[in-house]
């Protein structure tokens, strides 16, 4: 079989397995992206791809080829989350999802930080100092996949998902700033030198940079609409410059000693918000794109379960490490979001749910852990530990922001109707009429 054809059917059989697989967890009232990312550990390399014959599952090697797959799927998840900074919304709750986003984050990085500079003093010969730091960062980052998966498969509506996506799309600019702090501090301390340039320097850069870019990409993006008329070019443009965004964010270059760098989330982020916000028909082709994105995504949670390493279970230290990261996070989470909420003064629902829905964790993490690696054997732990949490979260995770939104009343199960079912009743509408 040829490279093309074994790519093409691993792909298939990830986009099936996951789509199967959602069948199942809705009989046990699973949420649809945790069925994907258990598919994913099914097919993956520690299990059906370990048997390496083409086509029955993904292998190592083809994960490493996938990534294409990951970078364009989280930039359309940007893209849609910049939709939710429509300037009518934020006149609403901007200055409470700006206070929440920026506190809970701040809040979770410092408790983990306490409970893992205290672990280090206990087995200071297992975990360095560095690592208890840079974990402390990591903790900030919550999934906008997970998040906006569950919100749109559950069509959730209400106080507590109108605060809470912006929250998450603002949890992970702030991640970005304290990661790039806390991540120069550790090397600072790894090497006996602090470099201010590494430290403050850069991280605001990068995210100005960002910033800039998809504001311009923005303004380009809404031009270029207006020179189309007909939904399929227009719903082309924006995959176009959703992936130009994408492609112009992974560039790196230095310049006078400073290393320039882009966010693609952030960028992408940015040009969902100018866009929905200058074009008057922003809101059609937005819905539009969220469909057309359905299978990508799939795809990109499939993959994201297959890239899970079942091996850091084996490590008896990163268990342990892992279990009070976990904990630790969770306390920040909850208790920074609703003591936020309620200074805030938002909904007791928001106040008592908000920190639960930001638990989940997966791709932004995961790409702070890959940065820790340039720490050397304190930057291995620091993966390790990551990917210990995000196994645990992105399976329970999502779960618990549907049960959160129930509670809350944004998620109506009473209401909830299949495609096949609501077919069925507008065939039978136009029937009676």
């Amino acid at each position: 079989m040829s490279q093309t054809a074994g790519i093409l059917l691993s792909l298939s059989i990830a986009l099936l397995s996951g789509l199967l697989l959602s069948r199942l967890a809705k009989l046990v009232q699973l949420p649809a992206v945790t069925a994907y990312l258990i598919a994913g550990v099914l097919i993956g390399p520690f299990c059906l791809g370990a048997i390496g014959v083409d086509g029955i599952g993904i292998t190592h090697s083809q994960i490493e080829g996938f990534g294409i797959i990951a970078d364009v799927a989280l930039g359309f998840i940007a893209f849609s989350m910049g939709n939710e900074f429509r300037l009518a919304q934020l006149k609403k709750i901007g200055k409470q999802a700006t206070v929440i986003g920026v506190f809970q984050a701040l809040f979770t990085t410092l408790t983990v930080d306490l409970f893992l500079i205290a672990l280090h003093f206990i087995m200071p010969d297992k975990f360095s100092l560095s690592a208890a730091i840079v974990l402390g960062a990591v903790a900030t980052a919550t999934a906008p996949a997970a998040t906006l998966m569950v919100v749109r498969q559950y069509k959730a509506k209400g106080k507590l998902t109108d605060i809470l996506l912006p929250v998450v799309a603002l949890d992970d600019a702030v991640g970005l700033v304290v990661f790039a702090v806390s991540f120069g501090i550790a090397k600072s301390l790894s090497i006996g030198k602090v470099d201010v340039l590494s430290v403050v320097l850069e991280p605001i850069i990068e995210v100005v940079l960002s910033l800039i870019l998809g504001f311009v990409m923005g303004l380009l993006f809404t031009l270029c609409e207006r020179y189309f008329h007909s939904r399929s070019k227009r719903m082309a443009v924006s995959v176009t410059f959703v992936m130009m965004t994408v492609a112009i964010s992974s560039l790196k270059f230095e310049v006078a000693g400073i290393h320039v760098a882009f966010s693609s989330l952030l960028s992408c982020m940015m040009l969902g918000t100018v866009f929905c916000n200058v074009c008057d028909f922003s809101e059609e082709l937005m819905d539009r794109a969220d469909r057309w994105t359905a299978p990508i995504l799939i795809l990109f949670f499939v993959i994201s379960g297959a890239e899970l390493d079942l091996s850091v279970f084996l490590d008896i230290a990163v268990v342990i490490i892992g279990i009070i990261y976990i904990i630790s996070r969770s306390l920040g989470k909850y208790f920074g979001a609703g003591i936020s909420a309620r200074i805030t003064k938002c909904d007791p629902h928001i106040v008592k749910y908000l920190g639960i829905t930001l638990l989940p964790q997966a791709g932004v993490a995961l790409g702070m852990a890959i940065k820790a690696m340039e720490l050397g054997p304190e930057g291995a732990i620091v993966r390790n530990i990551t990917l210990f949490a995000v196994l645990i979260y992105e399976i329970v995770g999502p779960s618990l922001t549907k049960m959160s939104l129930i509670k809350s009343g944004d998620i109506k199960t009473h209401e909830k109707t299949s495609a096949r079912e609501e077919v069925k009743r507008q065939m039978e509408a136009k029937e009676k009429q």
